[in-house]
């Protein structure tokens, strides 16, 4: 039976992932009711990640208002005026600024702002706007494993506190192989693909008028956004300090609360001191693009929590010795796992409580952790939507067998390097 429920998980991710979007939650909501049909054990209060939904919902709604604010357009602006100093090393900034706009957030869709803005500098410099865009969203992606405030980060937290290891060394170590994996991808971006002037593809799209020149942008900054923007930077500051303190001292809200709280706090704030209308926030595009992700994950990390759960026993009895035998081998469950639970604090909530539960260590843990990310695997996660949709150059392109598109080497390289990274620094200093 379990290799029955197996094949029923991988079809219904399989069936939302060829809808794509929201569709994906759809077909593992009904992934859930088969797998009780077939004798799961069908248990929401255990099944569904709630901390990470609850810590998603509350940082994106921040977001959101930070963005009402005008905030982020402020970012987005600093970020392009950075970006087009050194225009020609755009394959190396464009990661840069979408990994660290990802680990200020804590989340990957505020990488949305910045796409247009690579592929147009881009565009400028003759540079194939494949390279930097591809290394841009994977970083976006990467970065979610660096975030002091991600959902992934807090759930990884919670796993490796009891093993030893503090929330601030998971944080510093985090950003900095995680870091230095997408510097290395960044590199064999900068080396992908043909020339853009040798693209038959640009050449077509060329003659055909379709590729346009929107040149620097023009932003339209809101009174109060540097405001906004310092509320937002000292709330991500308090909860890493608080979150930091929550296992030395007895304070009244956990680590998990005072987020969501924090971060709700945040807004309102915002709301009192930045004249920010509140009906603002459900209207902006980090609002309606988090709460899908939101929605997807409550649909998928169901549907692989309802798996992983009823089959439990089976699982640590079969993966116990093998993974403490090579302990890298739980990188590629993790890297695995994120592309079909579609999320990083999903696949962290799931696979890091039953890795410690098989005995592994707090260093294997975290040397690991940079693999949750492989959500690029499959082109469709959002973020890598955008970037195919916004090259009107056309060489950010899928190709005919699906796993042939341009984030895929870019990709594995960041985590494969961040995870060697990790191997070779976390034994030393856990």
């Amino acid at each position: 039976m379990f290799w029955v429920q197996l094949a029923v998980v991988l079809i219904f991710i399989f069936i939302g992932a060829r809808l794509g979007g929201v569709g994906i939650a759809y077909a593992g909501g009904a992934g859930v009711i088969v797998l009780g049909l077939l004798g799961c054990t069908v248990d929401p209060t255990k099944d569904i990640p709630w901390d990470v939904l609850g810590i998603i919902i509350a940082v994106i709604s921040c977001v959101a208002a930070l963005q009402a604010c005008g905030g982020l357009d402020l970012l987005v602006k600093v970020s392009e005026q950075m970006l087009r100093r050194k225009p020609e090393r755009i394959t190396f900034l464009a990661p840069v600024v979408t990994f660290f706009m990802t680990v200020f957030c804590g989340t990957g869709h505020v990488a949305f702002a910045t796409l247009p803005v690579i592929a147009e500098v881009a565009k400028e410099q003759k540079i194939r706007p494949s390279r930097p865009l591809s290394i841009a969203v994977v970083a976006s992606q990467v970065a979610i494993a660096a975030s002091p405030i991600s959902a992934a980060m807090i759930a990884m937290s919670s796993a490796v506190e009891p093993l030893g290891v503090g929330y601030l060394p998971l944080v510093i170590i985090s950003i900095v192989i995680c870091f230095v994996g997408c510097m290395v991808g960044a590199l064999v971006s900068s080396h992908l693909g043909c020339e853009l002037e040798d693209d038959p593809v640009y050449k077509e799209r060329m003659a055909a008028g379709l590729v346009k020149m929107r040149g620097e942008g023009k932003y339209d900054i809101k009174p109060f956004a540097r405001r906004s923007l310092a509320i937002f930077g000292i709330t991500l500051l308090v909860v890493m300090v608080y979150a930091a303190c929550t296992s030395k001292l007895d304070l009244p809200l956990g680590r998990n609360a005072a987020i969501m709280t924090f971060m709700m706090a945040a807004a309102l704030i915002m709301k009192f001191t930045c004249k920010m209308e509140l009906g603002e926030i459900s209207n902006q595009a980090t609002f309606k693009g988090g709460m899908s992700a939101a929605l997807c994950i409550l649909g998928v990390a169901w549907l692989g929590n309802t798996f992983v759960n009823s089959n439990m026993d089976l699982i640590k009895g079969a993966g116990q010795t093998v993974i403490q035998g090579h302990p890298w081998l739980l990188a590629v469950v993790l890297f695995f796992a994120s592309a079909l639970l579609y999320s990083q604090g999903a696949t962290t909530a799931t696979f890091m409580p039953v890795a410690a539960a098989m005995g592994v260590g707090g260093a294997v843990m975290v040397a690991s952790f940079p693999a949750v990310t492989g959500l690029y695997l499959l082109p469709t996660y959002p973020t890598t939507v955008a970037a195919i949709e916004m090259d009107d150059t056309g060489t950010t392109r899928i190709g005919k067998y699906v796993f042939n598109h341009p984030f895929i080497l870019p990709g594995v390289t960041s985590v494969v390097v961040a995870v060697c990274l990790g191997f070779l620094i976390c034994p030393l200093i856990f």
